[in-house]
C-alpha cells in the first residue's frame, strides 16, 4: 500500500541533523519539565488520549497532571525515547529499531491508535518552539517538521508491521 506523501519521511540532511541535536541538547537538558509541558498540552487540546492511561486519564486540571508522578514517569519515557533517536540520526539502523519498538508496544500492549503519534509530535514542536524561541527559526522548524515526520512515519510502519487493524 502507497504511503501518503505527509506520511512518508523526508531525508533529513547532515545540517539539519546538526540543527535538530543543537537544539534538542537545550532541550533535553530540561527533559523531565519539557516533557510534562508536552503531555499536558497534548491531554489538554486532545483529551480523548488520555484513555490509554489508567493512571490520570480523569485528570482534567493541568497542575493537577503536572504533580502526578506517573505523567513524569511517562514524559521522562517518551523524551529518553526521541533522545535516543536524536543521538543516533546518523545511524539509520537504530533510530528504526527503536521507532519499531515504540511502534509495536503502542499498537499491541496499549492499544493506542497511531494517528495520536502525529498529535504529539506536533504538539512537540509546539512546545519547543515556545520554549526556545531564538533557536526555533525557520530552518530550525523545517529541520523539525522532517523529524516529526520521520517518527510517525517509523512509529506507523511497525502498525503495519503488526497488522495493527483499526
Amino acid at each position: 500500500m502507497e504511503i501518503e506523501r505527509w506520511e512518508r519521511s523526508e531525508e533529513i540532511s547532515d545540517a539539519e541533523k546538526k540543527v535538530i541535536q543543537e537544539i534538542w541538547s537545550r532541550v533535553y537538558a530540561n527533559c523531565e519539565d519539557v516533557g510534562v509541558s508536552i503531555l499536558i498540552r497534548f491531554f489538554v487540546n486532545f483529551p480523548s488520549a488520555k484513555q490509554y492511561f489508567s493512571q490520570f486519564k480523569h485528570m482534567e486540571d493541568p497542575l493537577e497532571m503536572e504533580r502526578s508522578l506517573q505523567l513524569r514517569k511517562h514524559a521522562r519515557r517518551v523524551m529518553g525515547a526521541i533522545n535516543t533517536v536524536v543521538e543516533n540520526l546518523n545511524d539509520s539502523e537504530k533510530v528504526s529499531s527503536v521507532l519499531a519498538l515504540v511502534g509495536k508496544a503502542h499498537a499491541l500492549k496499549h492499544k493506542v491508535e497511531p494517528i495520536y503519534f502525529k498529535k504529539l509530535t506536533g504538539v512537540m514542536l509546539e512546545v519547543i518552539a515556545e520554549e526556545y524561541p531564538n533557536d526555533f527559526t525557520p530552518e530550525a522548524h523545517g529541520a523539525w517538521t522532517k523529524m516529526k515526520t520521520l517518527i510517525y512515519t517509523h512509529v506507523t510502519a511497525a502498525y503495519k508491521e503488526v497488522g495493527w487493524a483499526q
